[in-house]
């Protein structure tokens, strides 16, 4: 006999089978019926939680994008860091990046009745990645970097290039693009501003 699913284990079960069947027939041909029918449950359990295929697929990609988080390195370095966060992110959201694209192009963004910009943020995050903060934090006490003298849209700038290439691609950076993003467009910007105007022309 098979064990009735509760609450949390009952939505995080449900948010998988839709994932499963989104990467398995597209956005196009999943329905609600053929979700309840991977979930093994009834129809209406799903109506009770997302009102439409709009909002599950949403809730399915969000779902999925949290629960497969790519793991925050400590390399020693900030370059180091950012390196192995680029690449495992590159690697680890690049199919993730290609089922959630795919889904806007094929009805979400017109059908959700949301602005390009937000369908964005609902499909790959607003946030670029949480890790960044700690690899970041970690840097600003090494001294490698002043945080109090960065701007927030420059810190943010090595993940919007990234989700930006995945987006555009739909497969994994190069190692050069990778590289240059970091030692020719971050690195020289925000090494600018360690220790004030005074320090920038002493070495």
């Amino acid at each position: 006999m098979r064990r009735r699913r509760h609450g949390e284990e009952l939505e995080a079960a449900l948010l998988e089978a839709a994932w499963d069947e989104l990467v398995g027939v597209g956005f196009a041909n999943l329905t609600m019926e053929s979700v309840a029918a991977r979930a093994r449950t009834g129809i209406a359990v799903l109506y009770r939680r997302w009102p439409n295929k709009d909002q599950l697929v949403l809730a399915a990609i969000e779902h999925y994008r949290r629960t497969h988080p790519v793991e925050t390195p400590d390399t020693g370095t900030l370059s180091g860091d950012l390196h192995a966060l680029l690449t495992g992110m590159s690697r680890a959201r690049a199919t993730f990046t290609a089922v959630a694209a795919a889904t806007a192009f094929s009805g979400l963004l017109a059908e959700a009745g949301l602005p390009p910009a937000q369908t964005r943020d609902r499909l790959l995050g607003d946030h670029p990645f949480s890790g960044a903060e700690v690899i970041y934090q970690r840097a600003h006490d090494r001294g490698e970097i002043d945080l109090e003298r960065i701007p927030p849209a420059a810190l943010t700038m090595p993940f919007d290039l990234v989700r930006h290439d995945l987006f555009m691609n739909l497969k994994p950076l190069t190692p050069a693009r990778i590289q240059t993003i970091i030692n020719d467009l971050f690195l020289p910007l925000v090494r600018e501003r360690v220790g004030g105007p005074e320090a920038t022309g002493a070495g």
